[in-house]
């Protein structure tokens, strides 16, 4: 198997794709018109990227392309239409950095609070204003609102309550019992955590749902000199709406991403929100420890494992839930040859097509089970030519899906 590595990789990661057995062609300055060269000139089997754009147009130069792996949580820039399309499948690691962003996310709230960039900067110019910076509100009995209750989101909860903080939770899967659980208090809408939270902070996933979801209204709910922290992605905060609030409410800010960031490691970097006064901006390192990174190229050398090995892909985004079958064929077979070769013959000459197949082989490997999502189902002549065709098919069922 052949893999395309067309970001910064880990050494171990590395290792472990070769000691697999893999051709591992790594090439972390790729993007765009070269990448998708490379993806013809490799006949790469397997991309794995971080931050690399992957469009349709790489996608159809590598001809041999069958799995996508995001070596991280988000897959925003992976276009999974295109991928669907081409039968190739996406996967990424999800949870495997939610530590490491929740660390950053707690560091931007005590920067926040205590003014940290500030007084350094005051420090290295020579200026001590200890009166000025004397006066932090301190996090203990504030409340902090948690919008999306994922893994990160878990792991900043789990981290509130050691700050001794009542905790409010948004999100659409959330439950009063799951809540329960987390010691939080579920709110029903975003308007009604941002009037209650001193600390607001961000977790949720870029979606046709949240993209721009925290806009005028919501910032408008929010309490004067609130804190607003935002480790997701940039996309899902109305950034017009967000400086309003920092110049109108005094509403102070801690930035990990932002509506427009650089595609590269290092690039100007043009966006003036990180200018106003109370806002601390980093990098888009969230989830770049050593720690996470570790664990996501463990994660994705255990993705490529288990689809070399099995052909199945874990974590996988874009596979169907449900295919469009109506029925299921059990068919009990001797594991001889010709015999699946035969029922497919057999449907195909009936038009009946083929939406998701599994062939069960019992111990000695002298029968098998064929399990055959169709549609449409099967008439009663077609199942008996299936049936009187071959001589090794042993029963048939059909049961409606």
């Amino acid at each position: 198997m052949k893999v395309l590595v067309a970001d910064k990789f880990e050494d171990a990661g590395l290792s472990g794709l070769k000691a697999l057995g893999c051709e591992v062609f790594y090439e972390p300055l790729l993007e765009g018109e070269a990448l998708g060269q490379r993806l013809s000139e490799t006949s790469a089997d397997v991309l794995i990227v971080r931050g690399t754009k992957v469009s349709a147009a790489e996608m159809e130069k590598g001809t041999a392309l069958s799995l996508i792996v995001r070596a991280g949580a988000g897959v925003n820039t992976i276009d999974l239409v295109a991928a669907s399309h081409r039968a190739i499948a996406v996967s990424n690691c999800p949870g495997k950095n939610s530590i490491a962003v929740a660390e950053l996310t707690w560091g931007l709230v005590l920067a926040l609070d205590r003014r940290i960039p500030e007084q350094a900067r005051d420090l290295a110019a020579g200026i001590w204003n200890k009166a000025e910076y004397g006066k932090a509100a301190g996090l203990a009995g504030r409340s902090l609102g948690v919008l999306g209750t994922g893994s990160i989101g878990r792991e900043v909860i789990a981290r509130a309550h050691a700050f001794a903080m009542p905790v409010l939770a948004w999100s659409r899967s959330l439950d009063d019992r799951t809540a329960a659980e987390l010691g939080v208090t579920r709110v029903d809408t975003i308007h009604e955590l941002a009037l209650a939270a001193d600390i607001v902070t961000v977790h949720v996933a870029l979606t046709k749902e949240t993209k721009g979801f925290l806009d005028a209204s919501f910032f408008g709910a929010m309490k004067k000199g609130a804190f607003f922290v935002n480790t997701s992605r940039g996309e899902v905060v109305d950034a017009a709406a967000l400086k309003a609030a920092i110049a109108e409410k005094g509403i102070r800010a801690g930035l990990d991403v932002f509506e427009k960031e650089p595609a590269g490691g290092a690039a100007a970097f043009l966006d003036d929100i990180v200018k106003l006064d109370g806002v601390v901006g980093t990098h888009h390192v969230g989830a770049s420890t050593e720690q996470a990174q570790n664990a996501i190229a463990a994660e994705t050398v255990r993705i490529v494992k288990t689809y070399k090995l099995t052909g199945s892909v874990p974590n996988a985004v874009n596979l169907s839930d449900r295919t469009p079958a109506t029925h299921l064929l059990s068919i009990r077979h001797r594991d001889r040859v010709g015999v699946l070769a035969h029922i497919f013959g057999e449907l195909s000459a009936a038009g009946i097509n083929v939406e998701q197949t599994e062939n069960v082989v019992f111990a000695g490997a002298k029968a098998a089970c064929a399990r055959i999502h169709v549609d449409p189902a099967p008439a009663v002549e077609v199942l008996e030519r299936i049936q009187k065709g071959c001589a090794d098919i042993l029963s048939i069922s059909i049961t409606t899906v």
